[in-house]
C-alpha cells in the first residue's frame, strides 16, 4: 500500500509539473497564463491525495491504429490515459491482429488482447473504453459500451450521420455514463481564451466565424489487392455499406433518396480491398467518413460553436459549394475543397473553407480574433493584454482532455466535451456535406427538432443503411 501511494504521489507531481509546462509554452499573455496555471493547480488540489489497490481506473482501447498507414490516434490516447496517476490500459482491440498484438506490447506484459469489442465490453474488470476507430463505428461501439456500464472516450468526429448522434445522446442521457468526446481543442488555453474574448463582446456582435481548414486529398482510382492475412475485413466495415458505388461521382437525387432511406444494405458483399480505403486512409470515403470536412472540420466548428454559445443548437440554414471527388468507382470520393455557409437564427455566418491558415477566425463589429494549436492573435492586442473584468464570463477549464476525462470519472461530473456537444459540431459538418452532395443545394434545418424543412431528399440523408446486424 505504501509503494502504490508513494508512486501514484510521484505521478501526480510529474503530471503537474508536465501541465504547468505546457501552459507556459503556448505563448498566452502573461495575465492569462497566470490565470491557467493558478486553475490547474486548483484542479490538482480537488483531486484524491491517496488511491487504495481498488481505485486504479482501468482502461480499454478500442481500434490501436499502428504501424500501417500511419494511424495511431487511438494508441496516443490510450498511452495519454496511461500516463495519468491511477490509471492502467489493461485490454486493447483491433481487428488487425498485428496492430493489437503491437499495441498489447507497448502497454506491457499481461496486457489482454480482444478481436471483437464486445467481448472487451464483456470484460467486468474494465471501467473506461477510448475508441478510435473509423468514424463509421464510433456510434455503435459507444452505445454498447454506454449500456455495459462503461465510460466512453470516443474519438471526432463523434457521428457518421446526424440521425444516430441523436441516439447516442439518448442513450448517454439515459444511462448517465461519463462520456468525452476527442476535441482536445476545447482543453487549449488559447481556444478558450479567443471563446471568451467573444463571449464577452469584446469584439462586438459576431458578423463571421471562418474555420480554416486543410484541403483534402484526392485519388484513383485504386488498384483492387488480396485482404491481408492479418485483417479481418469484413469486420472492419462493419455497418458500412457492401457496395459503395453509389456513393462514387454525380448521383441524382431520385437514386440519393431511395439509397439512403434502405434500411439494411447487401449483406453478404465486399467492396474491393486496397490500402487506399483502410486505416488513416478511411477518411476520404464516404462510406465510412466525411473527408476534410468532418475530420478538421469537427475540431474547428466546435470551437466556432463554443465561442458562439451555441453548443445545444446549430445554423438553420446551410449551403455548401466545392470541386468535387475524383469521378468513379475506386476512388476517393469525398469533397477536396469546400465553402460552406452555415447562417444562425441571428444571422451569424460560419463559413466553413479549405481556403486559408489553419485556424479560427471569429469576426465582430469592432475587431478579429484567429486562434489556432500554436498562436492567438487579434486585431487589436489590447484585446489579449488586458484581462477580463472580475464579471466576465468564464469557459469550463480544462488544460489536458485526457486528464479532464479522468476527473470526470472520479467526480462523476460532466466532461468539457460531453456526447451532445460533439454531436452537435458533427452536426454542423454532416449538414456541409449534405449540401455539397445535393449540388449546393440551400437546406433549411430546425436545429430544435434536428429536421430538415420541407425536404424529403437531404431529410433521407440524416442516416445511412445498415448492413447485416449492426443496427443501433
Amino acid at each position: 500500500m505504501h509503494i502504490l501511494f508513494n508512486r501514484y504521489q510521484e505521478t501526480r507531481r510529474k503530471f503537474l509539473t508536465r501541465a504547468i509546462a505546457a501552459i507556459a509554452a503556448t505563448g498566452l499573455p502573461a495575465w492569462y497564463e497566470k490565470e491557467a496555471i493558478a486553475s490547474e493547480r486548483a484542479l490538482d488540489a480537488e483531486r484524491p491525495r491517496r488511491l487504495g489497490p481498488n481505485d486504479t481506473i482501468q482502461f480499454g482501447l478500442i481500434g490501436c491504429g499502428g504501424k500501417k498507414g500511419g494511424f495511431r490516434q487511438g494508441l496516443n490516447d490510450a498511452h495519454a490515459a496511461a500516463s495519468k496517476a491511477g490509471c492502467k490500459v489493461v485490454a486493447v482491440c483491433d481487428v488487425d491482429r498485428t496492430h493489437c498484438a503491437d499495441a498489447a506490447n507497448e502497454f506491457g506484459p499481461g496486457t489482454k488482447q480482444y478481436h471483437d469489442f464486445r467481448d472487451l465490453l464483456a470484460d467486468k474488470t474494465i471501467d473506461a473504453v477510448i475508441i478510435g476507430t473509423p468514424d463509421h463505428w464510433h456510434v455503435q461501439i459507444a452505445i454498447a459500451a454506454l449500456r455495459a456500464g462503461k465510460d466512453v472516450y470516443c474519438e471526432k468526429p463523434l457521428t457518421l450521420t446526424i440521425d444516430e448522434g441523436k441516439k447516442l445522446v439518448r442513450v448517454a442521457q439515459e444511462t448517465g455514463r461519463v462520456f468525452q468526446v476527442g476535441s482536445q481543442q476545447r482543453s487549449d488555453p488559447r481556444f478558450r481564451l479567443a471563446c471568451e474574448i467573444v463571449r464577452n463582446g469584446l469584439i462586438g456582435k459576431i458578423k463571421t466565424v471562418t474555420a480554416h481548414l486543410p484541403t483534402g486529398p484526392t485519388g484513383g482510382p485504386f488498384q483492387p489487392q488480396p485482404v491481408p492475412e492479418d485483417l479481418d475485413f469484413d469486420f472492419w466495415l462493419g455497418p458500412a455499406p457492401a457496395d459503395p458505388s453509389i456513393l462514387h461521382g454525380d448521383v441524382i437525387d431520385d437514386v440519393i433518396f431511395n439509397f439512403w432511406r434502405s434500411p439494411v444494405a447487401e449483406p453478404d458483399l465486399l467492396p474491393d480491398y486496397f490500402p487506399e480505403r483502410v486505416y488513416g486512409n478511411f477518411r476520404w470515403w464516404l462510406d465510412y467518413s466525411g473527408g476534410m470536412m468532418t475530420d478538421w472540420g469537427a475540431h474547428h466548428n466546435d470551437i466556432a460553436q463554443w465561442g458562439l454559445g451555441t453548443d445545444h443548437t446549430g445554423p438553420v440554414k446551410i449551403q455548401g459549394f466545392g470541386r468535387g471527388p475524383t469521378i468513379g468507382v475506386n476512388c476517393y470520393n469525398t469533397f477536396p475543397e469546400f465553402d460552406i455557409y452555415s447562417t444562425y437564427a441571428d444571422g451569424t455566418v460560419l463559413h466553413t473553407t479549405n481556403q486559408g491558415e489553419n485556424g479560427v477566425t471569429f469576426e465582430g463589429e469592432n475587431g478579429t480574433v484567429f486562434v489556432s494549436r500554436s498562436r492567438i492573435e487579434a486585431s487589436d492586442p489590447k484585446l489579449l493584454t488586458t484581462p477580463l473584468p472580475p464579471n466576465a464570463v468564464r469557459l469550463y477549464v480544462s488544460n489536458d482532455h485526457m486528464q479532464n476525462f479522468i476527473d470526470c470519472i472520479r467526480s462523476r461530473k460532466e466532461t468539457i466535451c460531453p456526447a451532445s456537444v460533439g454531436h452537435r459540431s458533427a452536426t454542423i459538418c454532416h449538414l456541409g456535406n449534405i449540401s455539397l452532395r445535393l449540388g449546393g443545394k440551400i437546406l433549411y434545418w430546425d436545429p430544435e427538432h434536428e429536421t430538415f424543412h420541407n425536404d424529403p431528399v437531404a431529410e433521407a440523408m440524416l442516416s445511412r443503411p445498415r448492413r447485416r446486424p449492426w443496427l443501433l
